[in-house]
């Protein structure tokens, strides 16, 4: 780094690593480890520390890094990045010993509770417990290990701090790695995972520091690019910062303030992302300089900003107030950007000390002590804004809706990437969004019952369309169904993943529901043919014996086709004559009640009414469609309905329909034809003998014409299928005093 970056970038003592973090320095002794602890924690053991020390360095023995040093040094780097955080003594002992069980044949969990006691062990179990968070070849492998991960942290957060540090540390050796394709396969995992989540929780110098070797591997030469452009333009530029952090300081003293400034100088990695998502030049980048502007209260922050507006000219566009609207990792500042002297573009962050810790430390800024327990203390980290719990628990919830591992991670990646929006309920309450959100996300942020009855929304009190996005400042109000109902189309009406995987979640219990409903008044129509009073009899004995667990799970296989009444009924009274069961046994019928079961479509709201056109009665095989009628819900034709080519002009009345797999498993549908034949004796006899041989059973019978000669039959006739129905007609046609048949719409009568 040349003199001039060393000089701007004049960092904290809280951002930069210890002394025996950085591998071309010697690592810690146990001494000045227990010293660097009871520095900020003097109620702290020394003696478990350097026993903690002496375990670690013992059980690795012999053992090497790539790099040549003893494996050893590994964890007291981690126990030292661990200590510069300021975590308690607990997780700095699990830094120490977090690899102990996995690499070490001679160590076990019990041995480390045994001698350091349980709140160690769960955190070296729960490091351990992870495995290496490796991209795999199989995308569903590292999904399944990333859910494991997120599981664990959402526990207990130490458990993610300590593996962040040790792989910080990895990163910073990951140059030892004699293969290319593992550095890199090392460098993108980091990329994408560990760097997200530390910024999340905050520590966002340990996330700076991951993505920048991570981009020194994957594009070594895009960073050396932008590192000589970096120099060459502090170089070149050196005498207008020092100007401006003389003026800074000026403005600041003529408001009576004593601040303390920091040179802060924009990351490669971060110029990159920059000139990728914008296309713009490097010269072009507003913020590549700034400077951290610290004072000692908040009012001082908002009195600062006023006096640096007055002074320079700012970028109204670029103005940010973290302060009243922190980020959800607890990040408070104020930024501005100005026109400085020089016309340079700066940028500005104001904030105070505790605001700079909580920055720098994230998490761990927050981290409190009560007597000997140690941990989290949530009381003080909530009245700074920040809750890392709730932050993490985002993933956690993810996990609860089920699904499938691959739909999380991808979202779980969503979460971490996103920006933020922030809008509010009707009672002032604030929700911190994904950018992007849209008001089913909102629902879900607030409660997941809010979102599981989310039937509509008002945005600054106005109805709007559930696919409006949400901008700053929005008041948003719900508007709630009475009961649960999952939403159509919800993948086009949410962002984050939690809303998407309670939608999935409510609709799997929507239709399980749905099914068991179907399965339970086919089980009871088919009791009552045998002459059995569906309340009086005992479903749980029913159930039971046909092999289920529970009276819902076999209403559900009833409904889904998986099992028959048939076959629970004969088990269930074994006493009965079965020979006869298929004739008495009721199939699924088509008609309205079931409907649900049969049709599907792809924008099909669940649970919406759907009658059966009765001008062409639908059967299983016609191409289907829906249009909506007010009142009515949704009315099902066929595609070659009269009462559908009246809608041509109205596509929006429209819904695209297909049969479901159960209508093609023995269903009984109606299907009405028109017969023309001879006026003759033994006529009608004969048509039905036809229609019983080929599987039909006719259910009614009219006269439509009748002549000398000639004479026109209606036959309504259950069939399976339109195949079925063509078969039955086929078959009639075959008669020689049938002359026509035709299948019949109502308009036909007309």
């Amino acid at each position: 780094m040349s003199t001039a970056t060393a000089r701007f970038e004049d960092r904290s003592r809280a951002s930069l690593p210890p002394r025996g973090l950085r591998d071309d320095e010697p690592f810690l002794t146990r001494e000045e480890l227990a010293d660097m602890v009871l520095a900020y924690q003097p109620d702290a053991d020394r003696t478990r520390l350097l026993l903690a020390y002496d375990f670690a360095r013992e059980k690795h023995g012999d053992q090497l890094r790539q790099s040549g040093d003893p494996y050893y040094s590994h964890p007291v780097r981690v126990a030292s990045l661990i200590a510069s955080i300021k975590l308690d003594e607990d997780t700095v002992m699990a830094g120490l010993l977090h690899d102990t069980v996995e690499d070490c044949d001679d160590v076990d969990l019990s041995e480390i509770e045994a001698k350091f006691g349980a709140d160690v062990a769960e955190l070296v179990d729960g490091v351990t417990k992870l495995g290496q968070l490796e991209y795999q070849s199989e995308a569903s492998k590292q999904a399944e290990n990333f859910q494991k991960f997120i599981l664990a942290t959402v526990n207990d957060v130490r458990v993610l701090l300590v593996k962040l540090a040790d792989r910080l540390h990895n990163m910073r050796t990951l140059h030892y790695k004699k293969k290319e394709e593992s550095r890199r396969r090392v460098a993108r995992e980091t990329m994408d995972l560990y760097a997200p989540l530390a910024r999340r929780v905050g520590l966002h110098y340990v996330a700076s520091e991951m993505e920048d070797l991570a981009f020194q591997h994957l594009n070594p030469d895009a960073r050396e690019q932008i590192l000589k452009q970096l120099e060459a333009l502090e170089s070149e530029n050196k005498d207008d910062l020092e100007r401006i952090r003389f003026s800074i300081r000026q403005v600041m003293e003529r408001e009576g303030f004593t601040p303390r400034i920091k040179g802060r100088r924009k990351e490669p990695y971060s110029i990159w992302r920059k000139l990728e998502k914008k296309s713009i030049s490097f010269r072009d980048v507003a913020d590549i300089f700034g400077f951290r502007v610290i004072v000692e209260t908040t009012p001082q922050c908002y009195q600062a900003l006023g006096a640096f507006h007055t002074e320079w000219a700012c970028l109204p566009d670029r103005f940010r107030d973290f302060i009243s609207v922190p980020k959800p990792n607890g990040y408070a500042s104020l930024h501005t950007t100005v026109r400085a002297s020089g016309n340079r573009l700066v940028e500005l962050q104001i904030r105070t000390e505790e605001m700079d810790e909580t920055a720098e430390r994230g998490v761990a800024a927050h981290w409190g002590y009560k007597n000997s327990s140690y941990g989290f203390d949530v009381d003080s980290s909530k009245a700074a804004g920040l809750d890392p719990a709730a932050n993490l628990r985002a993933f956690g919830e993810l996990l609860s809706h089920g699904g499938d591992a691959e739909d999380f991670l991808e979202h779980a990646k969503m979460e971490m990437y996103r920006t933020h929006v922030f809008a509010f309920t009707p009672k002032g309450r604030l929700v911190l969004l994904p950018a992007g959100s849209m008001p089913l996300d909102f629902a879900y942020a607030v409660h997941t019952a809010v979102g599981d009855t989310c039937d509509g929304a008002k945005i600054n009190g106005v109805p709007r369309n559930m696919r409006t996005v949400l901008q700053n400042g929005d008041v948003v109000e719900i508007i709630k169904s009475s009961e649960p109902r999952p939403m159509s189309g919800f993948e086009a009406l949410t962002v984050t993943g939690r809303a998407r995987a309670a939608q999935r979640k409510l609709r799997r219990d929507f239709e399980t529901q749905e099914f068991a409903n179907l399965g339970r008044s086919m089980l009871e129509r088919n009791l009552r043919r045998f002459e059995f009073d569906p309340v009086s009899v005992d479903m749980r004995k029913v159930a039971e014996r046909s092999g289920f667990d529970r009276v819902h799970s076999m209403y559900e296989a009833i409904g889904r086709s998986h099992d028959s009444a048939e076959r629970i009924i004969g088990i269930a009274f074994p006493g009965l004559d079965m020979a006869d069961a298929r004739v008495k046994t009721d199939a699924l019928t088509v008609d309205d009640e079931h409907a649900t079961a049969l049709i599907a479509g792809e924008n099909l709201t669940p649970g919406v009414t759907l009658h059966l056109g009765e001008c062409c009665h639908p059967i299983p095989g016609d191409r289907i469609i829906g249009l909506r009628e007010p009142d009515k819900g949704l009315v099902v034709h066929t595609i070659y309905c009269q009462n559908v080519a009246k809608f041509d002009d109205r596509p929006d009345l429209w819904v695209d329909l297909q049969w479901t797999e159960l209508a093609s498993s023995g269903v009984r549908a109606v299907g009405r034809i028109s017969v023309n034949a001879a006026n003759s004796k033994g006529v009608l006899a004969q048509q039905c003998s036809i229609v019983a041989q080929a599987g039909g059973n006719i259910i009614g019978v009219t006269t439509r014409d009748r002549g000398t000669g000639f004479i026109e039959l209606v036959f309504d006739i259950e069939v399976e299928d339109l195949r079925h129905l063509e078969q039955i007609k086929a078959a009639l046609r075959a008669l020689a005093v049938v002359e026509r048949v035709e299948r019949l719409e109502e308009s036909d009568f007309e």
